[in-house]
């Protein structure tokens, strides 16, 4: 489910509580503890419904919950009351754990890997699967996040104005995390004289104005078109094509200008790219040292500082708020039964993971209305839908994939980014 999609509580305070999972908890190492318990609101009321509890790591659990016994006529996958679903778990409590939760998105941030490649590499104990990305919308670039991307107080990709958005930002230094709907601004501006540039993406390609297409020379064209502030963590090299790029080093100072677009960058230097009219204000205002201002704020309009230790990604749909289930209706591909993945906080602070199978005969996944009332029973008091579908995954430090994700042969998807727990050494 990575079709185009582009909401912050607070800044950032601790996330509220309630509690949980089964009882019960294994030790480490142990075999897991099985249960019955109160039955997720899904599906008929008398489902037999089992759960396995296993601890990871101190303050770390993995709880497995199968709900219903039969196997779903394939017909019938996405209007059957009696399951099955495969639910999988992951529970950090932040008082007692020993690590930090982070956003990690791989080698650079156009790319996409396998979420249990990106568990493994960044030495994390376990992690699911985060943000809608790019995907097929452009194979050269298919892990561009479609919306939020903060990386250890980096900004490096834009959230969107669409309300649907949903982020879930973490502060890696506290183990707090609040879900909501950040807003952002963008300026470049001239150093010496002050002009501003508004910018409209952060590493994201900038669009040619269909009625400038076919002209070579960009600064020709009378339509506005974008502008773009590009990073070393975006890919090999900036997108090529039509238009005009400035290249800054470390200081901001213009290093060369291009009338075409598609450079690679050093580690120092970002660039700025422009189409259509604007490539005309990017070149007036591109004389000496320029400065770029990239500011944050909630949905109250309060400022998140962009510091180090702070991370978000971009989901799609608040599904609980304040204890309460907040997902609104829908209709359509995208709300029917298909495999999610949740994250959110309890009332009392701990933070959880949650992957639900889907598309298969032995479980057959959440519509949004049910995805909501599984965060809900899961004691989910702020909680958002990330990205699902094909791309549903949930992996441990060793490589192993806990969930079955929805491809042919549970095959996992590569995938943009991925919210992890990495253990402290």
């Amino acid at each position: 489910m990575t079709t185009s999609a582009r909401v912050f509580k607070a800044a950032l305070s601790t996330a509220a509580v309630f509690g949980v999972l089964a009882t019960g908890l294994s030790t480490a190492g142990a075999a897991p503890a099985r249960e019955q318990v109160q039955g997720l609101p899904i599906g008929d009321a008398d489902l037999a419904e089992t759960r396995t509890v296993q601890t990871l790591a101190r303050g770390v659990t993995l709880t497995r919950i199968v709900r219903g016994t039969d196997p779903a006529p394939a017909d019938q996958i996405n209007t059957t009351p009696r399951g099955p679903w495969v639910v999988n778990v992951l529970t950090i409590d932040p008082r007692t754990a020993d690590g930090q939760l982070k956003a990690t998105y791989g080698p650079d941030l156009a790319r996409v890997e396998k979420t249990s490649d990106l568990v493994k590499s960044s030495g994390a104990l376990a992690g699911v699967n985060a943000s809608f990305f790019t995907f097929t919308a452009n194979p050269q670039y298919p892990g561009d996040p479609v919306g939020l991307g903060l990386f250890d107080g980096k900004l490096l990709s834009e959230p969107l104005a669409d309300p649907t958005e949903a982020n879930l930002v973490i502060d890696a230094k506290s183990n707090r995390v609040v879900t909501g709907h950040l807003r952002w601004t963008g300026t470049v501006r001239n150093l010496f004289t002050g002009v501003g540039l508004p910018l409209e993406f952060l590493n994201h390609p900038p669009v040619v104005p269909t009625a400038c297409a076919t002209l070579p020379d960009q600064t020709t064209c009378t339509v506005p078109g974008d502008v773009v502030r590009f990073t070393p963590e975006f890919a090999a090299a900036t997108p090529a094509g039509a238009g005009v790029e400035v290249v800054l080093d470390r200081r901001g100072c213009v290093v060369r200008t291009s009338t075409t677009r598609g450079t690679a960058l050093s580690p120092s230097q970002t660039s700025l790219q422009a189409t259509g009219q604007d490539t005309v204000a990017l070149l007036k205002l591109a004389k000496g040292c320029l400065g770029t201002d990239l500011a944050v704020s909630d949905e109250d309009g309060r400022t998140v500082p962009l510091r180090s230790g702070l991370y978000g990604v971009t989901g799609r749909y608040q599904l609980t708020k304040n204890g309460e289930i907040v997902v609104p209706d829908g209709t359509g591909s995208f709300f029917d039964r298909n495999p999610r993945t949740i994250a959110g906080t309890t009332r009392g602070g701990k933070i959880v993971l949650a992957t639900i199978d889907g598309r298969q005969t032995t479980s057959v996944g959440t519509t949004m209305d049910e995805t909501a009332a599984v965060a809900n029973a899961l004691g989910l008091y702020d909680a958002i839908n990330l990205d699902g579908g094909g791309s549903t995954a949930m992996a441990l430090g060793d490589g192993t994939v806990v969930n079955h994700p929805s491809s042919t042969g549970g095959a996992e998807r590569a995938v943009g980014d991925a919210v992890v727990f990495v253990p402290n050494h």
